[in-house]
C-alpha cells in the first residue's frame, strides 16, 4: 500500500467484529444454546466452493454448529426448495443463506423468497428488504453492511458527506445507498449505474467512492478528486503479466493510478471481502440470540 493513501483494513476490521461476536456465542453457549448456521450450495463452481467452506471453517471456528446443505444441479430446483424447507424447519438452524448465483435458468428470486425471513443471513427477503428501507432491518446484506462497518472501524466520517457507490445489485448497490442514507449515519448518496453515462463526473465530486461495478479497474486516479476516500468491492482473477500462467486478484479500482489521491483505500485482497463473512456471522449470532431469549 501507498502511503499516499492509508490502508482500509478489512482483515483488522473483521476480527474487531469477530471478537465481539465470540463474546455472544461464549455467553449463549454458557445458557445452553448453541447457535447454528448453514449454506445452501447448488452444484460445484470453483469460486463458491471456496466462499462456502470459508464461511463454516469460520464459524465452526468460533462456536457454530455449521452445516453444509449440498443440492446437485441434477436434482433440479424442486431439490432446492425442499433445503430450504427443512432449514426452515430445523431449530438447530438459527440462520442460513443460498449461495448465488444459482445455475442458469433457476428462479433465484424463488429461492430468497422461500427462506424464512428470520433466518434470512442474507437479508434478501422481501420482508428484510422492506424493514431495511424503513429503518428498521434486523438482517441487512453483509457485503454492504461491512462496507459500513469497515469505513467506522478506521474513523471515517460519512455524516454529511457525499458519497457516491457505483452499481446497483441487490446484494451490494441498492442496499448499501439505504443503508448509507438512514439516519444516524446521514450521508447524502448518489447512486450509479449503466445507464449513468460519464460516472466519473459523479465520482470526481465525491468524498467517499464505493466502487461495485463488477468491472476490473474501473475506476482512475484521475476519476476522483485529491483526498477522496475509495472502497473496492470488486474482485476479480486476472493473468498476471509478472507471472506468466499465474493468475491474481484484483478489484474495480485501478490501485496503482487511485494509491497517490487516495486519502484512504480498501485492498483487493484484505479489504471489504473479510468484512462479509464476518458481518455473516453477527447476523447468525444475532438470529439465535433474537430465537432463544
Amino acid at each position: 500500500m501507498n502511503a499516499a493513501a492509508q490502508k482500509l483494513d478489512g482483515l483488522a476490521a473483521a476480527a474487531a467484529v469477530k471478537a465481539g461476536v465470540r463474546a455472544r456465542v461464549q455467553a449463549l453457549l454458557a445458557r445452553g444454546h448453541r447457535p447454528g448456521i448453514a449454506v445452501v450450495q447448488v452444484g460445484h463452481v470453483p469460486a463458491s466452493d471456496v466462499y462456502v467452506r470459508k464461511k463454516l471453517e469460520t464459524a465452526a471456528e468460533m462456536g457454530f454448529h455449521a452445516r453444509h446443505a449440498h443440492v446437485e444441479e441434477a436434482e433440479g430446483p424442486d431439490a432446492l426448495s425442499r433445503a430450504i424447507d427443512a432449514l426452515n424447519a430445523d431449530p438447530a438452524i438459527h440462520g442460513f443463506l443460498v449461495q448465488v448465483p444459482l445455475p442458469a435458468g433457476w428462479d433465484e428470486g424463488a429461492a430468497l423468497r422461500r427462506v424464512d425471513p428470520a433466518k434470512d443471513l442474507d437479508g434478501f427477503h422481501p420482508v428484510n428488504v422492506g424493514l431495511a428501507t424503513l429503518g428498521e432491518a434486523v438482517f441487512w446484506p453483509c457485503t454492504a453492511v461491512g462496507v459500513l462497518q469497515l469505513l467506522r472501524h478506521h474513523g471515517v466520517e460519512l455524516a454529511g458527506r457525499h458519497v457516491v457507490v457505483v452499481g446497483r445489485s441487490r446484494v451490494v448497490g441498492r442496499p448499501l445507498a439505504t443503508l448509507l442514507s438512514q439516519k444516524g449515519v446521514d450521508a447524502t448518496v448518489t447512486l450509479c449505474h449503466t445507464r449513468s453515462g460519464d460516472i466519473a463526473r459523479y465520482t470526481r465530486g465525491a468524498d467517499v467512492v464505493v466502487m461495485a461495478a463488477g468491472v476490473p479497474r474501473a475506476l482512475k486516479g484521475e476519476h476522483i478528486r485529491e483526498g477522496a476516500v475509495v472502497v473496492d468491492v470488486g474482485i476479480h482473477s486476472l493473468d498476471d503479466p509478472a507471472r506468466p500462467g499465474k493468475k491474481k486478484l484484483v478489484g474495480d479500482v485501478d490501485a496503482a493510478s487511485v494509491l497517490p489521491r487516495a486519502s484512504w483505500l480498501s485492498p483487493v485482497p484484505g479489504g471489504v471481502g473479510p468484512m462479509t463473512v464476518a458481518m455473516l456471522l453477527q447476523n447468525a449470532v444475532t438470529a439465535c440470540e433474537r430465537s432463544c431469549p
